[in-house]
């Protein structure tokens, strides 16, 4: 099911309005959909690399947007809403544990989530079940899929098709590596 939703996803990329698509991929992406946008705005690029940064910026207003439902699901509907979306997720075996350390983790856990694989959705939910700022939940969002948006577009703007390879399945790995970086670099600032 999911390949066949990957595929009806992949051929929007050609419609007369799949800016329009995107946006609406995007949004919803960030709250429940499992498709990423990035499938829509690899080739949407590549066809048309001139409009790289419109692309990457349409997907990353609507997906902030999109965040904010899920925040506005996990703050005002968690049982009816919020709950079945993570179990369909497999997430609700350790969300007990998880929201205690939520927002100690806040920034961290929304600029992880915005540029790794891991599901952002899954993220802008516990944001708002947790109480977490909505400010900084905003601020590390547009930040987070920012970054991830405008490398991808950056990388197919610059390079095209020949990067399309690395976009689609070493990308992901490079930013859970920038991550983890960032992350160990201020960590090993608090010791010097």
């Amino acid at each position: 099911m999911l390949r066949k939703l990957y595929d009806i996803t992949l051929s929007w990329a050609e419609h007369p309005h799949a800016l329009w698509l995107l946006a609406v991929v995007s949004f919803v992406e960030s709250s429940f959909f499992p498709i990423p946008p990035d499938i829509l705005m690899i080739p949407m690029i590549l066809a048309r690399p001139s409009r790289a940064w419109l692309i990457a910026s349409v997907a990353l207003i609507a997906s902030v947007l999109g965040g904010l439902l899920g925040y506005a699901i996990g703050a005002l509907a968690y049982e009816q809403i919020g709950l079945p979306i993570l179990e369909s997720l497999g997430k609700t075996e350790s969300m007990a544990e998880f929201s205690t350390r939520f927002n100690a983790l806040g920034f961290w856990a929304v600029l992880t989530a915005g540029l790794t694989p891991f599901p952002y959705k899954v993220i802008t939910i516990m944001s708002g079940w947790t109480g977490m700022s909505l400010g900084t939940f905003i601020v590390t969002s547009i930040l987070a899929r920012g970054l991830r948006f405008y490398i991808v577009a950056l990388l197919l703007w610059k390079y095209g098709e020949p990067i399309r390879t690395f976009i689609e399945k070493r990308l992901p790995l490079m930013f859970v590596l920038f991550v983890l970086l960032l992350v160990g670099g201020f960590a090993a600032l608090k010791f010097l």
